[in-house]
């Protein structure tokens, strides 16, 4: 066969690069292999598939080529070269943060913070009237949700030092007491913690027989810094200086707290009362314990995580552990909310094993309760999520019972109720004894009238009955 000169030099020059990269392969080993890639994406550039070298040629070249082929398939040689190892291996994935595990558990859907002006039965609210200058992801940490009117102001401050989270709370401002809630909004924006614009959400809501005045747009308010030298209305009023008083309005706790939870950002949420103050470093401690993903948190019932209540005496410091605490319900300056009032609304199970219970570290669950037997009429305050009942709106403050249509229905769809052993709320300082109330009590006897003809069979139709189950 003719060969022309052309073809002869590029299968010499074809030749001595396959016979040098093979010896060196044979020498050094795996680094060669990025040469040889190398070069195989140079050479395929040449049009070489026309030219057949001859017989001895050929036989080199086949030479050549298994001892590549042998080299290639001795992974385990290759690999077991230290300085291949960080090349030739993947990099570990790093372990998810808390959050991350906690977004993947919950499979929880971020909530973005939107102010709107809506009516919700006989009320307007005002959601997210005054935003906290913070947002927050569903995973990242947990909202405390509460209610006042601006005569409860006083313990924002106390309890957001201590809670270090996101607060969403909604403010009861019918008539001329909206100007006065936000004079004193914008003091404790203005005048306190700076915790107050960067972590609390302000909701307003008023019936729609008592609206005020004039409503300013949400884009327009505090254009000017509040003076801090005057007095604001939150402090030392008096419940008949107020416009609700005035006018003999009840206090709408149920709507207040649907307010505020609803709009918390948060997938875990801590619904309760703003004169509650919490122990340090819940928020976070709770997340590390969701993400453990095991125990007792693996059970397929919904499920929420009551936390202790306590009280402590007028003259004391509220206790920022269970250690604390235990000192003190041991010397009489502390002990169980309402003890004095009403000790069965908030009997808890174990209660006694858990103040003996020494504290540990972090937060893990100390027992599952239910909702039945002894603690049928209990009203746990619980970090819970935006998946549980709502409370009945049509429930006041002064006719009580007000959480416990919720707790029926918490009973009824089988909630296991997680109690935290370290975790622990307590009122403001000032023990409660019982006080003759008649206005109160008649109130109280027409809620419960409410609660049976009417609340108690419409949710025995939504929820159903379970035995052990009552409201």
């Amino acid at each position: 066969m003719h060969v022309n000169r052309k073809s002869i030099v590029i299968k010499v020059l074809v030749l001595f690069c396959l016979f040098y990269l093979g010896i060196h392969v044979m020498m050094n080993g795996g680094p060669v292999i990025r040469e040889l890639q190398q070069s195989g994406r140079s050479l395929a550039a040449l049009d070489i598939s026309n030219v057949d070298p001859p017989i001895n040629e050929r036989t080199s070249v086949l030479n050549v080529n298994k001892t590549n082929d042998r080299k290639q398939t001795n992974d385990n040689d290759i690999l077991s070269e230290p300085n291949l190892k960080p090349l030739l291996s993947p990099t570990p994935k790093p372990e998810p943060t808390v959050w991350e595990k906690v977004k993947i558990i919950t499979e929880c859907v971020d909530r973005p913070m939107v102010t709107k002006t809506q009516q919700r039965g006989d009320y307007w609210v005002l959601y997210n009237y005054i935003p906290a200058e913070k947002t927050f992801r569903c995973e990242e940490t947990i909202t405390y949700t509460t209610h006042a009117d601006f005569s409860f102001m006083d313990n924002l401050v106390p309890l957001l030092e201590r809670w270090q989270a996101p607060i969403s709370i909604a403010l009861h401002a019918p008539g001329t007491d909206f100007s006065n809630t936000l004079e004193s909004i914008a003091h404790l924006r203005d005048c306190t913690s700076p915790l107050v614009r960067e972590l609390v959400t302000f909701h307003i809501y008023f019936s729609t027989k008592h609206v005020p005045k004039e409503v300013p747009k949400a884009d327009s308010l505090f254009a000017e810094p509040y003076n801090c030298s005057l007095t604001p209305p939150y402090l030392n009023v008096t419940a008949d200086q107020m416009y609700k008083a005035q006018k003999k309005l009840l206090y709408p706790v149920n709507v207040g707290r649907n307010v505020a939870r609803e709009s918390a950002q948060t997938y875990y949420i801590l619904p309760s009362d703003i004169e509650l103050y919490p122990s340090l470093n819940i928020s976070l401690q709770f997340l590390e314990l969701i993400a453990t993903n095991k125990g007792p948190l693996l059970s397929k019932h919904p499920k929420v995580f009551p936390l202790h209540i306590f009280e402590v005496s007028a003259n004391a410091q509220v206790p920022e552990s269970k250690t604390v605490l235990k000192e003190m319900l041991n010397n009489g300056t502390a002990l169980p909310f309402h003890k004095k009032l009403c000790s069965g609304c908030h009997n808890i199970p174990k209660a006694k094993e858990w103040q003996v219970a020494p504290e540990s570290s972090g937060l893990h669950v100390f027992h599952v309760g239910k909702r039945n037997g002894r603690f049928v009429h209990w009203e746990p305050i619980f970090i819970g999520t935006h998946n549980d009942p709502l409370y009945d709106e049509r429930l006041s403050w002064e006719g009580k019972s007000d959480k416990m249509t919720q707790g029926y229905a918490l009973c009824v769809l089988d909630y296991d109720f997680m109690i935290l052993d370290n975790a622990f709320l307590v009122h403001k300082p000032g023990i409660k004894v019982y006080k003759k109330d008649p206005k109160r009590a008649m109130l109280a006897g027409k809620t419960n009238q409410l609660i049976k003809k009417i609340i108690f069979p419409e949710l025995k139709v939504l929820y159903g009955v379970r035995k052990g189950c009552a409201v």
